[in-house]
């Protein structure tokens, strides 16, 4: 962000921020001029009668559960949702103000403006009904030969983002290099599914038959809307499930992508040719103005070897019906209410169990950010992130990143040759809080007042085509992969940096108006989650420069994963729903960095605390502060359906196991709360990695 935006910071700041009195509370169903305040440390979440060390998420998070029931719109409630859903109606707020017509917007303000306002105009869009499509699916029923379809597959990821949801036959874009994080390579990726995850298609238990039949109903209602007659969509969306359960047997688990290795398969042009002889790669390559590509990165060969069998065995006219399904798929959110109510029966209600699709303004808010998040977020940080709490955000990382450098020092289970790697690693990661230094132009998307469905194509195709001007270039690394009002933080492996967007840098996650025990325990666990992602079982197989290499000796190797497996078996015993326990190896990650993030956070406090007495607050200790800090941005609850889909496919333990699992491991909790030996949440063969 500019020197200029940053003077606009305080005077923008909403009044509870600043320090003023709480502005009085609006409707739920109404924009936000203001976010309102909640504190980091909630007492009236908590349920005081359960025992702390019998179940610390319950004692934590009980009086959130009760009183915070599901909202009809949304798949599970947590306190991350209620912020983000605050952020958002801080955003439609902003955005009302911007969609009316002023000469003094500036370009970026009149595009989100006027995407919004078309967004809103349900009338227009109603009108239009299917006719958005008309020009995809006729070019469609021109193909004449599977021959044909390279060029039209990828105009269509071009417009749909189909490059980065893979769901159009398979993924196509840009990527760091694996062995040269330097540079910017092409990738090719395994795809072509219209449900979350090939294990979908493999599963046998009786609710993944059940889920099947009710996809291949959806793809048939889909194709019926196109206007095909009720036998001939039956039929075609029988044909469509099959060809998507060959690509789906031919890619791999979710767990196997873990390992980075498994997705790094570099290529030449003519050998990937050579691989799919039936799909044109050079007609392909020359509408995604990547001709000049020589070499790159196919993740999955053995997907491209069923995609050539596919291609060679499939008809044409399958192809045509996969086609068209997709295309269905990727705009009917867009589309007039058939369409869109279609893809939310199944894809929310059916698959996540919610009762009732978003209102439009919940929508519109978040299409806005996705396609033109940068000149969003320009407005959202101009408003609401004070320079103040960047600054405090900043020392905290730092202070995360002392202890870790002290815990590396300390670590009695790694030699030196590997000490020395993991601490240019720490020192060479890259701490970006807040926003991007500078935010992106979107002057060459073109946006109206009346053309919903063509503005997102356009906005599409603009991101799209940025992503494939990458390759062949330098990495920037300063680039953002989320935006400013996006409440969640990542590491990224490659570029070795750690991100805090503004969005999570606010209560009740961040509050600089508490005491740091919980602000510690809260973002400061954050922090050190995400800095030890760097550490964890795929993260640590990059180097300083976040190139792929093995910079462990064997012995440190084997230390490191005795000491994960203990997190595995100990995660893979928590027993969820349905009958499912968490995949502990999806999840390995996820659960490393939860614990070891905590003990950094925890150490740092400690540290920053020396010398200073600190008393009581409200009936807890500072150290059960600190911890009730750590468990109360996990309080959640989740609908059953939704609940199974996160244990399939989410490689994130649910909220109770991400805070019971990491204090059943930490001494310092047990001493807080004064646990005995025999306490459920006393590990009686402690895990500890970092």
């Amino acid at each position: 962000m500019n020197a200029r935006c940053l003077w606009f910071v305080c005077s923008l700041l909403p009044a509870t921020l600043a320090g003023a009195a709480e502005p009085p509370a609006v409707p739920a169903d109404a924009p936000l001029r203001a976010l309102p305040y909640h504190p980091s440390l909630d007492p009236a979440a908590m349920d005081t009668g359960a025992d702390a060390c019998v179940d610390f998420y319950q004692f934590s998070c009980g009086g959130w559960m009760k009183g915070n029931s599901i909202p009809d719109d949304q798949a599970s409630w947590s306190v991350y949702g209620k912020l983000a859903q605050d952020n958002q109606r801080f955003l439609w707020g902003l955005l009302e103000d911007l969609s009316k017509p002023d000469p003094a917007r500036t370009p970026s303000q009149q595009k989100i403006g006027d995407y919004f306002a078309a967004c809103m105009d349900e009338k227009a869009i109603e009108a239009k009904g299917a006719a958005p499509m008309k020009p995809w699916l006729d070019q469609i029923a021109a193909l004449h030969s599977a021959w044909e379809i390279a060029p039209l597959l990828a105009r269509l990821q071009l417009a749909t983002l189909g490059f980065y949801e893979d769901h159009l036959l398979f993924g196509f874009g840009s990527e760091q290099n694996l062995s040269d994080s330097s540079q910017v390579v092409a990738v090719a990726r395994a795809g072509g599914l219209g449900l979350p995850d090939r294990d979908y298609y493999t599963r046998t238990d009786q609710t993944s038959k059940q889920l099947r039949a009710k996809y291949l109903a959806h793809v048939q209602a889909m194709l019926e809307l196109l206007g095909d007659g009720e036998e001939v969509a039956a039929t075609e969306a029988r044909r469509i499930d099959a060809l998507e359960e060959a690509l789906a047997r031919a890619s791999l688990t979710l767990v196997q992508k873990r390992d980075p290795h498994s997705s790094y398969h570099p290529m030449t042009r003519a050998a990937l040719q050579k691989l799919t002889p039936a799909f044109d790669w050079t007609a392909f390559l020359r509408e995604l103005k990547l001709e000049g590509v020589r070499e790159l990165n196919v993740e999955e060969p053995t997907f491209e070897r069923k995609l050539q069998a596919e291609l060679t065995h499939v008809p044409l006219a399958d192809w045509k019906s996969y086609l068209r399904w997709h295309v269905a798929h990727a705009m009917a959110p867009y589309l007039s209410a058939p369409f869109a109510a279609a893809d939310f029966d199944f894809y929310r209600h059916t698959l996540h169990g919610v009762p009732a699709l978003k209102p439009r303004w919940k929508r519109c808010v978040a299409w806005t950010d996705e396609l033109l998040g940068e000149a969003l977020g320009e407005e959202f940080v101009r408003r609401t992130f004070a320079a103040d709490t960047k600054a405090r955000a900043a020392a905290l990382t730092r202070q995360i990143e002392q202890a870790m450098e002290t815990d590396l020092k300390e670590l009695t289970w790694m030699g030196p040759q590997t000490r020395a790697e993991a601490l240019a690693k720490l020192h060479g990661v890259t701490n970006k809080i807040g926003y991007p230094d500078h935010f992106r132009d979107y002057g060459p998307v073109q946006v109206t007042r009346d053309d919903f469905a063509g503005d997102s194509a356009r906005a599409q195709v603009f991101e799209s085509e940025r992503w494939m001007a990458k390759v062949g270039h330098p990495v920037d690394r300063g680039e953002w992969f989320i935006t400013p009002p996006t409440v969640n933080a990542y590491y990224d492996a490659q570029l070795n940096d750690i991100n805090f967007p503004a969005g999570v840098l606010q209560p009740p996650l961040f509050d600089v108006k508490l005491d740091d025990a919980p602000n510690d325990g809260n973002t400061g666990s954050t922090i050190g989650h995400e800095l030890t992602h760097g550490f964890d079982d795929e993260g640590r197989q990059f180097d300083a420069k976040g190139n792929l290499r093995d910079w462990w000796t064997k012995a440190d190797a084997k230390a490191f994963q005795k000491r994960a497996q203990c997190v595995v078996d100990q995660y893979g015993n928590y027993l969820v729903v349905d009958g499912l326990k968490i995949n502990s190896k999806l999840t390995e990650g996820e659960d490393l960095a939860d614990l070891g993030g905590t003990v950094l956070a925890y150490a740092a406090w400690k540290r920053a605390e020396t010398g200073r007495a600190l008393a009581p607050i409200g009936g807890l200790t500072p150290d059960q502060r600190f911890f009730v800090g750590f468990a109360q941005w996990a309080c959640e609850n989740q609908r059953p359906e939704h609940l199974r889909a996160q244990v399939l496919t989410n490689p994130h333990s649910p909220g109770r196991y991400r805070i019971d699992g990491v204090v059943a491991n930490l001494p310092e909790f047990q001493a807080a709360f004064s646990c005995k030996a025999s306490s459920p949440m006393v590990n009686p063969k402690p895990c500890r990695v970092w």
